[in-house]
C-alpha cells in the first residue's frame, strides 16, 4: 500500500512531512478535500487515515487536548457525501475528547456504510503471555494497571482493559456509572475492598519493571502487599467503571511503581487469576504500531473492520466522564448516555495470538 497524498494541519520547523513526501513521492495538499481528491474533482484514494496527535492545540478544563479529530472527520465525510462514495477510515486513538462528537462520527459511518476502525495499539500489541479470555466467559472481577498522564495514557489503559472485559458473557452492555479518585483515597478504597489486592498482585506479576522490594527479590507482585506502593506512587488514580450488566472493573494508574501496562481478572471456572502484560517494545522498535497498522491494512483489503469501533466509542465516553468526575470533586457520575452495546470479535486480534 502506498501513501499517495496528505494534509498536514501544522508544520513547525521540525516538521518532517515535506521530506517524507519528497522521499516517497506523495503530495501534500492545502486542504483535506484536495488531499482526498488529489487535485481532481472526485475521490482519488482508496482509504483514509486520520491521525490527530501532537501539534500545538489547547487543553480544556478537564485536561483534554483538543485535537480536531471530529472536525477533520467531518471534512472527510463531507467529501464522501458530495462525491457519492465512501471509503474505509481509520482514526488513531480515541475518537474525540467529546463523547457527543465521537457518537456522531460512528453514526456517520453507519449512515454511509463505510468501514470505520479506531483506537489504541495496546489491544493489538504482543501480550506476555499470549493470553486471551474465553469468549462469553464469566468474569468476576478485573483490574488494569497503567502509567502515564491524562488524557493520553489513561485512554490507552482503559481501552486495553476494555478489550479484555468485552469478552464476558452477554457481550458489552455499556457503562452505568464511573468515578475517578486520586491520592490517599485510592489506598483507602483498596482497604475498603473497592479494588482487589489479589488482582493487583496478579497484574504486577506480569510487569518487567522493578522498584521497591522488587529490586531485591525480583518479584514485582510483592509490591501489592509490602506497603511500598504508597511511597513509590506520588499521585495514584483509580478509575472505577460500573457496567449496565452489573460487572465492575478498575484501572489503577501507578506512576512511579511500574513502567508498563498489565491486566488481571478472575474468571469463573478457571482456578488461577488470568493476567497479562501488553508489551510495548522500547524505542525505536515500536512494533506495537506495526501491529495496529496491520489491522488497518486488513480493513482496507477486506472492507471489514476487524474489531468494532464501538469499543473506542465507549472508551472515549468513559474517559471523558471520568475526567468530569475528577474536576467535579471525584464524585460518582451516572452515565445513561454510555449505553453502547456490541459483541467482541470471536478471534483474537493481537500480534502473536495463538488462535
Amino acid at each position: 500500500m502506498d501513501v499517495v497524498s496528505a494534509y498536514v494541519d501544522q508544520r513547525p520547523e521540525s516538521d518532517l512531512s515535506g521530506n517524507k513526501a519528497d522521499l516517497h513521492g506523495f503530495t501534500i495538499y492545502p486542504t483535506i478535500a484536495e488531499a482526498l481528491r488529489r487535485g481532481s474533482d472526485k475521490l482519488a484514494v482508496d482509504a483514509v487515515l486520520l491521525i490527530g496527535e501532537h501539534g500545538d492545540y489547547p487543553d480544556n478544563e478537564k485536561g483534554q487536548k483538543l485535537y480536531p479529530r471530529y472536525e477533520f472527520f467531518e471534512q472527510i465525510v463531507d467529501v464522501f457525501r458530495k462525491d457519492g462514495r465512501a471509503l474505509p477510515v481509520f482514526n488513531d486513538k480515541h475518537l474525540s475528547y467529546s463523547f457527543t462528537k465521537a457518537k456522531r462520527m460512528v453514526e456517520a459511518s453507519r449512515e454511509l456504510k463505510f468501514p470505520f476502525l479506531a483506537g489504541s495499539s495496546l489491544p493489538v500489541t504482543f501480550r506476555i503471555p499470549p493470553v486471551e479470555l474465553p469468549l462469553n466467559c464469566q468474569i468476576e472481577d478485573a483490574l488494569m494497571v497503567g502509567i502515564g498522564g491524562s488524557d493520553a495514557m489513561d485512554f490507552h489503559a482503559l481501552e486495553a482493559m476494555q478489550c479484555m472485559v468485552e469478552r464476558r458473557r452477554g457481550g458489552e452492555t455499556g457503562v452505568k456509572a464511573v468515578q475517578l479518585i486520586e491520592g490517599d483515597q485510592v489506598w483507602q478504597a483498596g482497604r475498603d475492598g473497592r479494588w482487589s489486592r489479589r488482582l493487583l498482585e496478579g497484574a504486577l506479576a506480569r510487569s518487567d519493571s522493578r522498584s521497591g522490594i522488587g529490586l531485591t527479590d525480583g518479584r514485582p507482585q510483592d509490591l501489592a502487599h509490602s506497603g511500598e506502593l504508597e511511597e513509590l506512587v506520588e499521585n495514584p488514580a483509580a478509575y472505577f467503571i460500573e457496567y449496565n450488566d452489573g460487572f465492575r472493573a478498575t484501572l489503577l494508574m501507578l506512576n512511579g511503581a511500574v513502567q508498563d501496562f498489565t491486566f488481571a481478572a478472575r474468571v469463573r471456572g478457571l482456578s488461577k487469576v488470568q493476567s497479562v502484560q501488553f508489551l510495548l517494545p522500547p524505542q525505536p522498535n515500536v512494533t506495537y504500531s506495526a501491529c495496529l497498522m496491520s489491522k488497518v491494512e486488513e480493513m482496507i483489503v477486506t472492507g471489514q473492520a476487524p474489531f468494532p469501533v464501538e469499543r473506542t466509542l465507549l472508551v472515549s465516553g468513559m474517559l471523558e466522564r471520568c475526567l468530569e468526575s475528577r474536576i467535579g470533586g471525584h464524585r460518582r457520575l451516572v452515565t445513561p448516555e454510555l449505553n453502547v452495546s456490541y459483541r467482541a470479535p470471536r478471534g483474537s486480534q493481537f500480534c502473536g495470538a495463538l488462535a
